[in-house]
């Protein structure tokens, strides 16, 4: 906005010209033209300039800023004297008084943070503007502030007046507060997807006898929706464990919601005791019928104390990685088929060594995948943290997720399943024992594996009753399997700090079940009793044929 004529005289400004009547009267200034950089006329009693004449139409420079329903102030000098308030501006924020620094007299500039800002545009001579600033009576506005010269356009070079500085202020208090909702809505409804993911994440990671796990997961920043990654640890029975990692695509309350559905199902299908690729291969079915547009990757890898290894199976999840006691880091190859809810696809285990002193990393993408690079260049730098990261499985999780950059505003969603197969030695080693005897069938057999457990239990020192109800199991299980399996059969007993297990594997692949016999039955009771007097038992195929029926006891103390 550029001033040639103004109405009253400004403070600061110098009266100048060639000839004046002090008894005369006060002509009134005229808005003349626009100008790269306002200027505003001499005070009172100066004479018009020769050859121009005001325009009886055209309204004062004042009246223009005086009809203005936005507040606007003009402010001249380095200390921002007040130079002129419309009307407006005073409804808004009170009278002020011309010719008083504006630090002093307008509070409201420095709640807006305007007067560092009116220094810049004093010294550069542009236009600056701020948007939705709030004061602290509640109002927000958006401020221009505009460089303008008070003074006499025709006046000699440096006699034409200080510089000022137009303060022009438009009320966004209603645009301010709809655009808080907005973001107050979208806050509650990240938290709700946030609340909703948390509470379908397990809340207390369960803990195996020959396993130390920790979990993290970490929501993306603010800025981002909340994705689907899900982990999960079940005990499966018999000292075994599945281990699960998973991320639905997409964002938000769907998102998490297909995840929890999936996650259930998973725990569901894990209770079957399922090879780990036929597990995947009911979710995959699952995956369809719950969203047919929502994809999801999966590995689901299950954890043997007999064995020395993971057996897992993945819908198109990231490989897990192994690190060795030395550091050194494997990576699990194929199979690894299409992500879920695809459908057409046999999906096939694998395995992947997981010795004494080694540490399995199940991840999702969030943690190694990058915008400005390839997801395998994030995949190898996760394998060169985890080489290095030592300590608890909580200590590896944290370091991880610090190696690879994730912070409080990363873009995506991250979880992370620390597994680590401890090697134990000393005191702690000499809880752990491992007992098999391989049955040959016959009448002898039964008298045989009971004279075996008996030796083996009181050889770990636990109380006689426990001692008896080990060899009653014992002799139930393997009469159960003399009867109605079939050779290969093997007698195997474990104990940990926590439980003994008992397990009888055969050649037959047809589970038992628990039944009710009636009172003339001769037969049919042995699960029964192994229901009735074990902590738990459970049977399950096992690979290559057969079947395997296990029972658990937990130590007392």
């Amino acid at each position: 906005m550029n001033f040639t004529r103004w109405s009253a005289r400004f403070p600061g400004t110098q009266r100048r010209a060639a000839a004046r009547d002090d008894h005369s009267s006060v002509p009134a200034a005229r808005a003349e033209s626009v100008r790269p950089k306002a200027t505003v006329a001499p005070p009172d009693g100066a004479s018009e300039p020769s050859g121009r004449g005001p325009s009886p139409e055209a309204p004062s420079a004042g009246e223009l800023l005086g009809r203005l329903p936005a507040p606007v102030a003009l402010l001249h000098g380095p200390e921002h004297r007040i130079t002129y308030v419309n009307a407006a501006y005073t409804a808004a924020f009170g009278p002020r008084p011309c010719g008083e620094p504006a630090a002093e007299a307008m509070p409201e500039l420095a709640e807006l943070s305007l007067l560092p800002l009116m220094d810049q545009v004093l010294r550069s001579g542009t236009p600056r503007t701020v948007k939705s600033r709030k004061v602290l009576a509640g109002n927000s506005y958006t401020v221009t502030c505009t460089p303008v010269a008070t003074g006499d356009p025709d006046a000699p070079d440096g006699e034409a007046g200080e510089a000022g500085v137009l303060v022009y202020a438009t009320d966004v208090t209603d645009h301010a507060e709809a655009a808080e909702r907005l973001r107050a809505s979208e806050r509650r409804l990240r938290e709700t997807a946030v609340t909703l993911q948390r509470s379908l994440l397990p809340q207390d990671l369960e803990q195996p006898d020959d396993l130390r796990i920790a979990a993290t997961y970490q929501p993306g920043g603010t800025d981002a929706a909340v994705g689907g990654d899900w982990y999960d640890v079940i005990t499966l029975g018999a000292g075994r464990t599945a281990l699960v990692i998973g991320d639905v695509m997409g964002r938000g309350v769907r998102a998490a919601a297909v995840m929890g559905q999936l996650r259930t199902a998973v725990r569901a299908y894990a209770r079957l005791d399922l090879p780990p690729h036929e597990v995947l291969q009911l979710l995959d079915g699952l995956a369809a019928e719950i969203d047919a547009s929502q994809i999801a990757t999966c590995a689901y890898a299950v954890h043997d104390p007999n064995e020395g290894h993971l057996v897992y199976a993945s819908a198109g999840h990231l490989p897990i990685l192994v690190c060795d006691e030395d550091g050194t880091v494997h990576q699990a190859q194929d199979p690894t088929g299409p992500p879920l809810g695809t459908g057409g696809w046999i999906h096939t285990s694998g395995t992947i060594p997981l010795p004494p002193g080694s540490t399995a990393v199940l991840y999702t993408d969030g943690l190694v995948e990058r915008r400005s690079e390839d997801i395998d260049e994030g995949v190898a730098a996760l394998g060169r943290a985890l080489s290095g990261a030592k300590g608890s499985p909580q200590v590896v999780c944290d370091r991880l997720i610090r190696s690879l950059g994730v912070t409080a505003e990363h873009d995506d969603d991250v979880a992370v399943l620390v597994v680590q197969h401890p090697a134990r030695t000393g005191a702690s080693a000499e809880l752990f024992h491992n007992a098999s005897l391989d049955l040959l069938g016959g009448i002898e057999a039964a008298p045989r594996a009971r004279a075996f457990a008996t030796g083996v239990l009181s050889s770990w020192r636990f109380p006689m009753e426990l001692c008896d109800l080990g060899v009653l199991a014992t002799s139930e299980l393997v009469a159960n399997s003399l009867q109605h399996g079939t050779p290969p059969m093997r007698l195997g007993m474990r104990r940990t700090d926590r439980r003994l297990i008992i397990e009888v594997t055969d050649g037959d692949d047809h589970l038992p079940r628990r039944r009710r016999a009636d009172p003339a039955d001769e037969a049919g009771r042995g699960i029964s009793i192994v229901a009735t007097i074990a902590s738990s038992w459970g049977s399950r195929r096992t690979p290559g044929g057969g079947k395997a029926v296990w029972c658990e006891f937990e130590l007392p103390g």
